[in-house]
């Protein structure tokens, strides 16, 4: 039987995806008349491109009168969303490269003030200062002016938010390996670290009683640790659970990132305690119970924002606000998973097999419990038979293989996390973000997340990244300018047993 909570939960979802639908149609509904009121849209491929485009994006102002020009109309604007939003992929693809191409940076120009700044340079600083000046507003893109005035129209940031992710797709996927696009990208989000700068974000509680739109997009977004249900999703933001998101202005009703927190007496060591085993929905939290808050989940919603510094902020904002309402609070650290980890070791195993090296990657006497554990030869077959297991997950099943694997699998983890770099830095993602924001590498922790999706993605290991406050400043320099990760000895020592009986 479904409790009472839930059915009223689920009632009052169906009313505002109602509402939604409705506004929705509304607004479509006037966007369609109201552009009969601007301007047809041309189809028609690369003269209709041309066409929309010589019409919206106006020149740029002379130097001279830069400060003076009007505006250019708010039509222009919303010509150029509409137009957009009715492109298909393909389409857009053209219509980006045609507007990165043939509405940048005038080149000509940029070249003639470039060599007059040369010929200055034994002149007075004022002059020099001025084309200097020159040159720099010479640098300026066409398109920059008209994404500045769509950002000021309803909706408009929205859409350059969308409008970026659409640009990161067509550079990732390497639809394009024009430079004019991935100039497009560089100053999209140039504008977007301006208009998202912390100071112009809110942060936000999200409770049971936050509007239903909003919980449906904080359960929507959740890209960590998936939402089951209505109940699920209230029970992380109940007793004992935070959820804060930061918004804009701008987007309304829309969060950019969100934070779960849970509120717990020790550092968890295993997602199951957080997401699947509570308290009763009705609890009060015992002030006294709560001595650690656990970061167990933080999720970027907007693609387009990639790159933006949003994440650190958020945690920082989180930490000064549970230091105001728990005082006595000392322990702050993630409960983090490691993606990647399961390919990387499969990658790993294959290559050293390839190479007729699988004897090397584990001890004489480890490799005889496996060959044992698995009823396998020496050699190739229990190499083999180690990567089938890995790959299927099979060994979560059993205790006495999980009893083997865990030293292996422990110090080969710890390896990846604290020794695979990508220039300089930690290769692990998550790593990287935790290490950038000046926390330590604490504890791996050993079946801490049992979810098929755990086992797959880092074989059920998940690993505490704990902020130490008076730390973490210096953790942060440490690792960002000399690439010093900081880590307990229970990561250390089991990094040193890697390098002693891994010979890589």
């Amino acid at each position: 039987m479904i409790s009472h909570p839930v059915i009223c939960a689920f009632r009052n979802s169906v009313r505002c995806w109602r509402h939604r639908a409705v506004l929705k149609v509304a607004v479509e509904a006037s966007d369609i008349s109201g552009w009969r009121w601007f301007s047809t849209p041309i189809r028609g491929g690369t003269s209709g491109m041309e066409e929309i485009l010589a019409r919206v994006v106006a020149p740029l102002p002379t130097y001279e009168t830069r400060d003076k020009s009007p505006p250019p109309p708010e039509s222009n604007s919303f010509e150029f969303i509409y137009y957009y939003r009715g492109l298909d992929k393909e389409d857009k693809l053209h219509f980006m490269t045609k507007l990165s191409q043939d509405f940048g940076v005038e080149h000509k120009s940029v070249s003639e003030l470039a060599v007059k700044l040369l010929d200055t340079q034994q002149r007075d600083l004022a002059t020099i200062l001025q084309v200097e000046d020159r040159l720099r507003y010479s640098l300026t893109p066409r398109y920059k002016q008209l994404l500045s005035h769509i950002s000021r129209v309803e909706g408009g940031v929205k859409f350059l938010v969308d409008l970026r992710a659409d640009v990161l797709e067509i550079i990732t996927s390497k639809a394009s390996e024009s430079s004019h696009i991935r100039d497009l990208n560089s100053t999209l989000k140039s504008l977007l670290s301006e208009w998202f700068s912390v100071g112009l974000l809110r942060l936000e509680r999200i409770t049971w009683q936050s509007p239903c739109e909003i919980l449906q997009k904080i359960s929507q977004y959740e890209a960590v640790h998936p939402v089951r249900n209505w109940t699920d999703l209230k029970r992380r933001v109940g007793p004992y659970r935070r959820c804060y998101a930061f918004t804009h202005a701008a987007m309304p009703g829309e969060p950019l990132v969100v934070l779960h927190v849970a509120l717990t007496e020790d550092i968890s060591d295993n997602i199951q305690s957080i997401v699947r085993e509570f308290a009763t929905l009705d609890s009060e939290e015992d002030v006294n119970k709560v001595n650690s808050a656990i970061f167990y989940s933080i999720s970027s919603t907007q693609a387009g924002l990639q790159g933006v510094e949003l994440g650190n902020y958020l945690i920082k904002r989180v930490v000064r606000e549970l230091q105001s309402e728990f005082p006595h609070m000392a322990q702050f650290s993630s409960l983090s998973p490691i993606p990647g980890f399961t390919s990387w070791l499969q990658g790993l195993l294959s290559q050293y097999r390839k190479e007729g090296r699988g004897s090397d990657l584990l001890s004489e006497q480890e490799w005889k419990e496996v060959e044992q554990a698995t009823d396998s030869a020496p050699g190739t077959p229990a190499a083999d038979s180690l990567r089938k297991l890995i790959s299927s997950g099979d060994w979560m099943r059993s205790e006495r293989l999980s009893i083997v694997l865990e030293p292996v699998l422990m110090r080969f983890c710890a390896w990846y996390l604290y020794g695979e770099k990508r220039r300089g830095c930690a290769l692990n993602p998550v790593a990287n973000f935790h290490l950038q924001n000046g926390a330590t590498m604490w504890r791996l922790n050993w079946r801490a997340d049992t979810s098929p999706r755990g086992v797959a993605n880092s074989c059920g290991i998940m690993v505490n990244y704990r902020y130490f406050l008076s730390e973490t400043s210096k953790n942060s320099a440490l690792y960002l300018q000399n690439k010093v990760i900081t880590a307990s000895e229970q990561v250390l020592g089991l990094v040193s047993q890697f390098q002693k009986n891994s010979k890589l």
